[in-house]
């Protein structure tokens, strides 16, 4: 089963959801902050690890999604 294809093209800055192939992240996701574009569909995030500290990792743009509307609101 593939995933579904998204024109979605996350802005610098803002949240979104990264949602993982493996283990916990396949079944929630994780909320980010985009922190920079890279090469190769690629974006650099931030997210809060473990510890409490802010990490910051590369995914794939793919993995990226919106968030869901009134999340925050």
């Amino acid at each position: 089963m593939g995933r579904k294809k998204s024109t979605w093209v996350p802005q610098v800055g803002i949240v979104a959801t990264y949602v993982g192939r493996a283990g916990r992240l396949a079944r929630g996701g994780y909320n980010v902050r985009i922190v920079a574009e890279t090469c190769a569909n690629r974006m650099v995030v931030e997210a809060i690890g473990r510890s409490g500290a802010p990490v910051r990792f590369t995914v794939k743009r793919e993995n990226l999604a919106p968030l869901q509307p009134g999340l925050f609101d």
